[in-house]
Parts: C-alpha cells; structure tokens; sequence
C-alpha cells in the first residue's frame, strides 16, 4: 500500500483511499488477526487507563501519526473530502514522547484529565509487501467525560494503520485518523485516537 500526501480534494482518483487496499486479506479468526484485535483491544485500554507509558511502548520508532483535516464537499468531488497537506495533527515518535510527556505532568487542556473510552470495531486486515507488516483498518468510538460536566463528547472515525511485527508483538508504524466530523464536536484534541 502506498501512502498518498497530496489533497484528495485534487481531482486525481488515486488519491480517494476508503477502508482496506491490501489484496491480500487476513481471514477473521486467524491467528494473525486474532493477534493484531488484541493488540487494537490493548491499545485502547492502555490509553482508556491512562496508561501512556505502556502505550508509547507499543510505537515504532518511525511512525507517522496524522489526522488530515476533512471537507464537506458536494457534486463530482463529494468523495475527495480528505485533505491530506492539512492536518488537526501529523506526528512522529518524538513529537508523540513530547506530547505524553506534557499530558501526563503539565498539559492545561488535559487538567483535570479526560475520561474516555474508544470502542474500536469492524476490524479489517490485510498483509502489505513488507513481510512482517499489516494494514489494520479499524472505526473507532470515542466516548470522552472532562470534568464535572453531565455532558459527554464523542467522535467517530475510520483508522488506517501499518501494524509491524517486532521481536513477537505488533508495533504501530503509521496510523492515519479520517474523523468522520468536518468541524470538530470535541473541545480539543489532547487525547490520543
């Protein structure tokens, strides 16, 4: 699979990325997939317990982490609304060790903490050149609690990841975050998708 930075709002087909592009599919219930579910499962609470430590341990030293900025659009370009030269974040593991860091001792926007919980479903893998490597696509819940407010906020989004085996366990290469939101219904986004 090959990872397109130019704006799907360009009028260029090969740009338009939805769900999985691997022709190679993981059957469900197979002990790769089984492998890597448990690993999205594990993800998720590590980052639901705040446990940001343990999370970070599951990143490859050269992962991309980006959320491009999505459009409304209508007419012929209704399905080039993912902009991928603007982002609501693009990350590396460094930016990633800083911004856990900060949120973990200092960061206003997360003080008191969130209460979250990401419910991550319709799990779809499929095997990438690179031996060793998957693409993951996943749609993610995210159900945040802040403060003493009765009001919870929520956001829903497609993930598209590079999940690389290492020494046994999957580690996180690339994670692209298309939020299903043209304008954001969450205060901000300090926690981690």
């Amino acid at each position: 699979m090959t990872w397109i930075t130019k704006s799907t709002a360009a009028p260029d087909s090969t740009t338009i990325l939805r769900g999985l592009v691997s022709k190679k599919r993981v059957p469900l219930g197979s002990d790769i997939y089984n492998r890597l579910l448990g690993t999205l499962f594990d993800e998720a609470a590590a980052l639901d317990e705040r446990r940001i430590d343990d999370w970070i341990a599951m990143l490859a030293q050269d992962i991309i982490y980006q959320a491009p900025i999505r459009l409304t659009r209508t007419g012929p370009n209704r399905d080039r609304d993912v902009m991928r030269t603007m982002f609501h974040f693009d990350e590396n593991y460094d930016s990633l060790v800083m911004r856990s860091g900060r949120l973990q001792k200092s960061a206003w926007a997360e003080d008191p903490p969130s209460r979250c919980r990401r419910f991550v479903t319709n799990v779809r893998v499929g095997e990438r050149d690179t031996p060793g490597e998957y693409e993951v696509v996943s749609y993610l819940f995210l159900e945040r609690s802040r403060g003493d407010s009765p009001e919870n906020e929520n956001t829903t989004a497609e993930r598209r990841d590079v999940w690389r085996e290492v020494d046994g366990e999957y580690r996180l290469a690339r994670r692209e975050i298309i939020v299903d939101q043209s304008v954001l219904g969450m205060s901000n986004f300090a926690v981690f998708l």
